[in-house]
């Protein structure tokens, strides 16, 4: 099989890899995320020598994806200091002469599950990170979305949890869903870190009544075959069951279907790949860069 590079860039931490075709992982290492000229540097020493015949890139965002751009491979409007307007792509082309596939992070890892994954076999699935921040990625009739750049699932507005007094955190919109519902304001709202929380702590119920929210809004929209819950504070798996009642209960029996009433437990799960999904997912577009040149 083909080498494949693999590059999952975290607004923390970047995970480098080598695989293959079929997404198999051979060898990963992660650096933290500090500024471009630090990590880059470590993430081209690490390409170096291994023969990659193309490299993947799952970014974090707001990036732009889209091909014939004059930004195409860019992150754009991150709050990350130092990363706003820095060209990923273009520093990774510089010393590699191979095809490079780019997309967010969510959509590689959406990719990931949808080819090796808890979705394999299906014609559709959403991905979810609820961690330092929230995104989504969907493939959609064998395709990742994207339109004029690419889904921005995180940032939509949902209903407040009646007893929420807390503002929100994000810099552009205060109380989306990432503004109320992400790792940072699980913290800021309860005064410790989401994994230091009791599993019969009351920010779980708040937390499921926002998820909840915003996946009744992806299953009207986009009605996936499979939705795949990942990112830090989903590792508290006590969210699961919390936020498929929730979610049953705010369809109101609107859709029916097996997968949101008997099978809901099956329906909405927690990545197969594991810790995997985002460089598997890396991998995917690695292999979509290659078949395309």
């Amino acid at each position: 099989m083909r080498v494949l590079g693999a590059i999952e860039a975290g607004g923390t931490k970047f995970v480098c890899g080598i695989g293959q075709e079929d997404g198999s992982v051979i060898d990963r290492v992660s650096f933290p995320t500090t500024t471009p000229q630090e990590t880059m540097g470590l993430v081209l020493d690490y390409f170096s020598g291994k023969k990659a015949e193309a490299i993947g890139i799952g970014s974090f965002g707001p990036i732009d994806p889209v091909l014939g751009s004059p930004t195409y491979g860019h992150i754009t409007t991150t709050p990350k200091p130092h990363w706003g307007g820095f060209n990923l792509v273009g520093a990774v082309a510089e010393h590699f002469d191979v095809p490079i596939g780019f997309d967010t992070d969510v959509n590689g890892a959406a990719l990931g599950e949808y080819t090796w994954g808890a979705a394999q076999g299906l014609d559709s699935c959403l991905y979810i990170t609820v961690g330092t921040g929230i995104g989504a990625g969907a493939v959609i009739g064998g395709q990742l979305i994207h339109g004029l750049s690419h889904p921005e699932m995180g940032h939509i507005l949902v209903p407040r949890h009646p007893e929420d007094t807390y503002s929100g955190f994000c810099p552009y919109h205060g109380d989306c869903l990432e503004g109320l519902a992400a790792g940072p304001a699980i913290g800021s709202r309860w005064g410790k870190p989401a994994g230091e929380l009791a599993a019969d702590h009351p920010a779980w119920a708040m937390e499921a009544h926002y998820l909840a929210h915003a996946l009744m809004n992806y299953v009207l929209v986009l009605s996936p075959q499979k939705i795949v819950m990942g990112g830090g504070v989903m590792k508290q798996s006590q969210l699961f069951p919390l936020i498929h009642a929730k979610l049953q209960e705010l369809l109101g029996g609107y859709v029916q279907h097996p997968a949101l009433n008997q099978e809901i437990g099956s329906y909405i799960v927690p990545p197969q790949l594991g810790d995997n999904a985002g460089l598997a997912g890396a991998l995917g577009l690695a292999r979509l860069a290659l078949a395309g040149a």
